[in-house]
């Protein structure tokens, strides 16, 4: 896979990954998770404006079509990852890891200290698979206002329905 910014023309493809990353939230007994709306276009186009939009693209692919993407922004001295979603055409390949490594990257040069995220704790390939990829939990007590703000902004979404956590890496 190769890691790039995602271009305009992408974004409705981005939004189609995000439904089909989203479907087997359904086997869990999460499908108000699998029938949620992608992000809208504007708030795509806000992301890739800001240079904070990668996607993953098969070199293999010939029509050089995204099959996962990242979204990304500052908090607090770290890149707060927003959304990572694979396509299942995509999946266990390291495409997930590969985006937040480029995430990380992008973090040291910017001369953030951290990668943080928020994710649902029971979900295999969430906080189980983050933590394999060095990300630990944060103690309430250790977020930051602008994770505090987000942890409200996802309880108002109905969100804390199910277990979450968020989850810091350090650079």
């Amino acid at each position: 896979m190769r890691i790039r910014l995602a271009t305009r023309a992408e974004l409705p493809a981005l939004q189609d990954i995000e439904r089909a990353a989203g479907a087997p939230f359904r086997d869990l007994g999460m499908p108000e998770i699998a029938d949620d709306e992608p992000p809208a276009l504007d708030v795509l186009e806000g992301y890739r404006r800001a240079g904070r939009c990668w996607v993953a693209v098969d070199e293999e692919d010939e029509r050089d079509r995204p099959a996962a993407y990242l979204l990304a922004e500052p908090v607090d001295g770290a890149l707060h990852i927003e959304q990572v979603s694979v396509h299942p055409r995509a999946a266990r390949r390291g495409v997930g890891r590969a985006l937040l490594d480029r995430a990380a990257g992008q973090a040291r040069e910017e001369g953030l200290t951290a990668l943080t995220l928020t994710t649902f704790t029971q979900v295999p390939w969430n906080a189980p698979y983050y933590a394999r990829l060095g990300f630990r939990p944060l103690p309430e007590a250790d977020l930051t206002p602008g994770l505090r703000a987000i942890r409200g902004a996802e309880a108002e979404l109905g969100l804390d329905r199910w277990p979450r956590v968020c989850m810091r890496r350090p650079l």
